[in-house]
């Protein structure tokens, strides 16, 4: 177990405290932003500086866009496509009909007629 004469004295611990307190401030204190015609290091993409894009590459990045999409309308037509006989159901179209068609057979799967 170390002896309090081995520990080093209050004192020169703040001392040596406030000599560093200087450094650390001034190191702060320093511009924080890099200098224009200083090499950027690695930084987020939320810092980077926007580069603003040439009509060109707007164009081609439209381009992709659109064809993504109606790649994206083809498949979706397609897929309605495969699903062709659809049901009864679907087939009557609005909601009364459909009310209709549905009071229509609970009569005749019923045997009220019978009566």
């Amino acid at each position: 177990m170390s002896t309090p004469e081995e520990q080093p004295s209050l004192d020169d611990a703040l001392a040596r405290a406030r000599a560093a307190a200087k450094d650390i401030s001034a190191a702060l204190d320093e511009d924080q932003e890099p200098e224009s015609d200083e090499p950027l290091g690695w930084q987020p993409i939320w810092k980077r500086p926007r580069k603003p894009k040439s009509k060109a590459a707007k164009k081609q990045e439209l381009r992709k866009q659109r064809r993504r999409l109606q790649d994206a309308g083809k498949r979706r037509l397609a897929a309605a496509q495969s699903r062709r006989p659809r049901s009864r159901q679907n087939r009557i179209g609005n909601a009364a009909a459909r009310r209709d068609a549905r009071a229509l057979s609970r009569v005749r799967h019923s045997t009220a007629w019978l009566w």
